[in-house]
């Protein structure tokens, strides 16, 4: 007959019983857990590879023909690339593009900062100021153009009616090419900077109390503690709103598309690369070299990008050294 041996006996006894470890899965049992996430992936990579991997390889195989909506083309070799880097359209369209990326970007990197600022600072109705700058993000691209190509009319529109009160000349905003871009610009500033501003209002949340608590017993003011504490602490986030501007400046096409009814704006100021492209290959017919041009700038687009993180990564070792 067996005997148990209770806490107190043993501790009578003077003896410990070590205890009791778990059991240890086998290798197999392993193996088989670490494995279980395939299921979950698979559907992924399946979509993946049939709407992005597939019509990219397919896409750069296009480049290389003389394709054409209306039938089939032959293989042309890097034809396609010679013209496209001779086009003096496809220069200008692009010079378009990088202008409004340098329009768009900075007033939407700094605005957004601005507007964080007064929300964290605790503005009244800070519900209400929220709403108001995340808003406009949320209605689609055609609604957005349509409101703003009826507050551009030269004559009933809301600023040019502003402007004859006050007195001053009237606008040509979607008709003056020395004003067209800046139009646009400022319509994807009122539409897209509340995205913006919902990062950076996230980033300034997570900033520590106990720094500006510090800060304000070493005597700083307001304006030390913005430049010595919240700007620095906010330098991640302005780099990665900053790239996903640029790039999703370097994109446009849909406002200036609807706006201009697919034109190209008053001499050709607000027609983009990719409207450029859209042209070449739905209205000229020639999907070969429309493919080309889009694979030109996809290379710019990547080189942008890996240029911004090479100076981030080089900036990030600067500063490590610098402690």
């Amino acid at each position: 007959m067996s005997t148990v041996t209770t806490p107190s006996q043993s501790q009578a006894t003077g003896t410990v019983s070590p205890p009791r470890t778990p059991d240890r899965p086998t290798r197999r049992g392993r193996s088989r857990r670490e494995g279980s996430g395939w299921p979950f992936v698979i559907p992924f990579v399946v979509i993946a590879v049939l709407f992005l991997v597939v019509p990219t390889l397919w896409g750069l195989g296009l480049s290389f023909t003389e394709q054409s909506l209306m039938g089939n083309g032959g293989w042309v070799g890097f034809d396609n690339y010679a013209e496209a880097f001779g086009d003096p359209v496809m220069w200008s369209t692009l010079g378009n593009t990088v202008a409004f990326t340098l329009m768009s970007t900075i007033p939407l990197v700094v605005i957004a900062l601005a507007m964080a600022l007064l929300v964290y600072t605790g503005l009244p109705g800070q519900w209400v100021w929220r709403l108001a700058f995340f808003a406009p993000y949320m209605l689609p691209v055609a609604v957005v153009v349509q409101i703003w190509v009826w507050l551009y009319q030269p004559e009933i529109g809301f600023f040019n009616y502003w402007l004859d009160k006050l007195g001053l000349d009237k606008v040509g905003w979607l008709t003056d090419p020395s004003v067209a871009m800046w139009s646009m610009a400022l319509l994807t500033l009122w539409w897209t900077v509340g995205f913006n501003f919902l990062l950076y209002l996230s980033a300034l949340q997570a900033i520590p109390d106990q720094m500006y608590e510090a800060a304000a017993l070493d005597g700083a003011g307001a304006w030390r503690r913005l430049w010595s504490i919240t700007l620095p602490q906010l330098r991640s986030t302005t780099v990665l709103i900053t790239v996903l501007q640029v790039l999703a400046s370097l994109k446009v096409f849909d406002q200036m598309f609807i706006a201009f009814n697919g034109g190209s704006g008053p001499d050709g100021v607000t027609r983009p690369i990719l409207q450029y492209i859209y042209d070449t290959g739905f209205t000229g017919y020639r999907m070969g070299y429309a493919s080309a041009m889009s694979y030109i700038y996809f290379a710019l687009i990547i080189v942008v990008a890996v240029g911004f993180q090479v100076l981030t990564t080089a900036r990030r070792k600067e500063q490590r050294r610098g402690r």
